[in-house]
């Protein structure tokens, strides 16, 4: 067994072992020693992450720069770009118009109609949500400092900034190789610090899974088996159209794909945080064949723009919320709000749980009351477990197609 396939096992194991610790402890300590478990439990998870965040800024500024300048002029990060743009927008609108579809028909909104409120997590929420205007939409894409940005792992900014750095030294040509060749050494490092990271990952899996079982238990899952089903047939419908696609573009190599990604696929999905795997995810696209100049552009772009999962959630959310509360929109209102979320969607990859903030921006905006978020809270943790996922599934493939129509996809 190598390496990756060990890694693998143990965080499958994790899951489980999450799992069984989270359920002995809800059902069988006190609600004090509950809480303080999964408050504490937690903590692995929290430093998995931790670790994971601070190689990402560097990970990003190195390998986009040195992608651009490689890529030689103008031109060519247009092309290259113009291309991935194309693919997440077709992606995210096929993701949004599934969500719609879908609530439309099952009604989901119907089944959520006065089930237990989580109001603490929707306090949260609205503060987080309190920033969400044009004006710091602007703010959260432009940087005003380089190094603030690095700071607070604003991952669009960074690209915005690995942009400019990228094709002014491309522009200037010999003269800027040094530096292009220096920054090419620290993204090897910083991806060698990848591999030591991550063998922490069933740590942090271990505690993510059992700090969420052990506070709320199994019963979730009765309240909200029909919402949560609804859901799930979603992101199944989402992942055949992702890989149908991926297959008839990449052909037989998505076989080939899907078994490199399966480990940060995992982590991904446990840890319910797409930042956690960006720089092994990295490291396995270039090994699939992908040319690094190609994953060091499209990859941290897809991160901002290419949501596939958290769209499809963000229309299903809202219109069920809708729903529960007896409010008839009218087709020409869904479509409007289809195309306001694909544009406030964009840009808060890096806000815990980024899919939330946006669904309670949009509900205040098309007068749905945005405390109905509160009766789905309780549901999301899981929820966001397979959204973030399919996230990962669509950025790799996206990555892989633009490698494929640029003529760079090696073996």
């Amino acid at each position: 067994m190598n390496k990756g396939s060990r890694l693998t096992l143990y965080i499958i194991l994790a899951m489980i072992l999450g799992i069984a610790t989270g359920a002995l402890v809800h059902y069988q300590a006190g609600a004090g020693f509950k809480t303080s478990f999964a408050t504490n439990v937690k903590l692995l998870s929290t430093i998995f992450i931790r670790l994971v965040q601070m190689i990402i800024a560097p990970l990003v500024f190195s390998t986009l720069v040195v992608g651009i300048a490689k890529l030689g002029d103008l031109k060519a990060v247009g092309r290259v770009g113009g291309k991935a743009i194309l693919w997440f927008i077709t992606a995210s609108l096929a993701s949004l118009l599934l969500g719609m579809v879908l609530v439309n028909y099952f009604e989901p909104g119907a089944l959520i109609k006065g089930l237990e409120r989580d109001d603490a997590g929707l306090a949260d929420l609205a503060t987080k949500g309190k920033s969400f205007s044009l004006q710091n939409f602007v703010e959260h894409v432009i940087p005003k400092s380089f190094i603030e940005a690095m700071a607070t792992n604003e991952i669009l900014q960074i690209v915005v900034f690995s942009i400019f750095f990228g094709v002014a030294a491309a522009a200037i040509g010999d003269y800027a190789k040094p530096v292009v060749y220096a920054l090419e050494r620290v993204s090897h490092i910083v991806l060698k610090i990848v591999n030591y990271v991550m063998n922490f990952a069933p740590l942090g899996v271990f505690g993510a899974i059992a700090a969420v079982v052990a506070s709320r238990g199994f019963k979730i899952f009765e309240f909200y088996a029909n919402y949560f089903l609804y859901f799930i047939i979603g992101i199944v419908l989402l992942w055949m159209l992702l890989l149908g696609v991926g297959y008839l573009i990449l052909g037989n190599r998505m076989k080939e794909l899907m078994r490199r990604i399966s480990s940060p696929l995992l982590v991904a999905f446990s840890t319910t945080s797409s930042e956690a795997v960006f720089p092994k995810l990295t490291e396995e696209l270039e090994r699939f064949g992908c040319r690094d100049r190609i994953v060091a552009f499209v990859l941290p772009l897809g991160y901002s723009f290419n949501l596939d999962g958290s769209m499809m959630y963000m229309t299903f959310a809202s219109l069920a919320i809708a729903q529960a509360y007896g409010i008839q929109m009218p087709m020409g209102e869904q479509l409007t709000m289809l195309l306001v979320l694909m544009l406030t969607s964009k840009g808060v990859a890096g806000v815990p749980r980024a899919s939330l903030v946006v669904v309670l921006a949009t509900c205040a905006m098309f007068n749905i009351p945005p405390e109905g978020v509160a009766l789905i809270l309780p549901i999301d943790h899981f929820c966001d477990m397979f959204r973030t996922a399919t996230n990962v599934v669509g950025n790799s493939i996206a990555t892989s197609v633009v490698s494929k129509w640029e003529g760079e996809l090696g073996e």
